[in-house]
């Protein structure tokens, strides 16, 4: 079997692969294992070392990397190069952290010493999706092997080029053979390879459905599970807000990416009082954007990543207006071939309308008038999903307060749009997934923590 790589802009094949046998996939997993019984022996100073040099390889080739990206996916080349410096970002939080974090704890008990240790556990198996090719896969990587652990990358078939980059990288960083492996499987054989006895825990970022295939998985092998899945993020814009900074801010979320990204922004929940303020606004910004090859210079928002992505977008578009809302901006798509989305407002957004309660990932934004802050609080909390939110309001301390505690979601953000940092814990809750990346919270997913006692 074959796996392609086509470019979302011209639809043109870039390159087939051939896919692993499950003899090949075995032997990956075995030397992976037995290369952990050394990798875990491996000094902070000699780890560091390694993943300085790693952050420093990803700033030398961060524009060959975002071009590689932009062909696979469609991405364009400024968002590129921006995402593989996040992965030097983050290499560099770890370097720093990492050893203070799985330090022992020492805990005051009626034993001469009580300890807790954080021990790596083995081979972990990372199932990565396409949208983000090189941070997703850098936010398990580097804090799942600074703590002592192996790593088997499970790509996206349609982002092959950037699964097998990747391993490049840690090789060319120093880091011996078989601690960090790629991996050229579809996802009918995820089974076979989580069963293996070697895999020890299992991550995924993806949609819902896969990410309830998977722990059902996990589940059955008695596997470690950390999810980070879909998400409909609501976007609460008060009747005191910034309008202008609040529409600006909540275009660049919901077209970060081509619209393409669980933590952009989705629903956008208006106070009645300035919706239509806000839509005026909002109108004006995604005007302001150019749609086009994603390489050439000034395009903002490139092609979806796939045609069948691009279709089944356009047919919760359409079951959407079919349901009474109404399309009040639509941008135009280029004439070239490509999987182009145009960008979309819609408005007058009921809870029966897939864009109500259905994840859109595209250039599509959903606004919704509510009659008070009441109301707009229970209208962002009903959804399956609770990835991130945000709050838009002049008064911060109040807006502060609800977020903290009356929005179900994994981060909440005021006066800002919802990213992922190194320093800050990220995951969700519901349909959302469990489970934490970065931040001291990712790097002990991975680990036992043993508790160690001395009478």
């Amino acid at each position: 079997m074959t796996m392609k790589s086509i470019n979302p802009t011209s639809n043109k094949v870039i390159q087939e692969y051939k896919e692993y046998s499950l003899d090949e996939i075995n032997e990956s997993i075995n030397l992976l294992d037995s290369k952990f019984y050394e990798w875990k022996k491996v000094n902070w100073n000699e780890r560091k070392r390694l993943f300085s040099k790693l952050a420093d390889l990803l700033e030398e080739q961060k524009n060959n990397l975002a071009e590689l990206m932009m062909k696979e996916m469609g991405k364009p080349l400024a968002e590129g190069v921006s995402e593989i410096e996040k992965c030097a970002w983050v290499c560099h939080y770890y370097i720093e952290n990492a050893e203070k974090i799985l330090a022992p704890d020492i805990v005051e008990t009626d034993y001469e010493r009580s300890e807790i240790h954080f021990e790596p556990l083995g081979t972990i198996l990372a199932v990565m999706p396409w949208n983000y090719p090189f941070w997703q896969v850098f936010r398990f990587a580097v804090p799942t092997l600074m703590a002592g652990n192996v790593a088997l990358l499970k790509h996206s078939s349609n982002v092959s080029g950037c699964a097998l980059e990747i391993e490049k990288l840690f090789l060319k960083a120093g880091f011996e053979p078989n601690t960090f492996k790629t991996i050229l499987v579809k996802s009918d054989k995820l089974e076979k390879i989580l069963s293996h006895e070697k895999i020890k825990a299992v991550t995924l970022t993806g949609s819902t459905e896969a990410g309830r295939s998977v722990a059902a998985l996990a589940g059955k092998y008695l596997k470690k599970s950390v999810l980070e899945l879909g998400g409909s993020d609501p976007y609460i814009i008060l009747k005191d807000a910034d309008l202008d900074e609040a529409a600006k801010l909540c275009a660049k979320s919901r077209l970060l990416n081509g619209g393409q990204s669980c933590i952009s922004a989705k629903r956008f929940i208006v106070e009645s009082e300035v919706h239509d303020q806000f839509v005026e606004k909002l109108i004006e910004q995604f005007k302001s954007k150019k749609v086009g090859d994603p390489s050439e210079e000034g395009t903002d928002i490139g092609p979806l990543a796939r045609e069948d992505l691009r279709e089944e977008l356009n047919n919760q578009v359409e079951k959407t207006l079919s349901a009474g809302a109404k399309c009040v901006f639509q941008g135009e798509v280029p004439e070239e071939t490509g999987a182009f989305y145009p960008l979309t407002i819609l408005t007058h957004i009921q809870k029966s309308m897939p864009a109500y309660s259905e994840e859109l990932f595209g250039p599509v934004a959903s606004v919704i008038k509510v009659s008070s802050l009441e109301e707009a609080v229970k209208v962002a909390n009903d959804s399956s999903f609770g990835l991130g939110a945000a709050i838009f309001s002049k008064n911060k301390n109040s807006a502060f307060d609800i977020a903290a505690k009356q929005i179900d979601s994994g981060a909440v953000f005021v006066n800002d749009f919802v990213k992922s940092d190194p320093r800050l814990p990220f995951g969700g809750v519901k349909d959302s997934g469990f489970g934490r990346e970065l931040s001291e919270f990712g790097i002990k997913e991975f680990v036992n923590i043993k508790t160690v006692c001395l009478k």
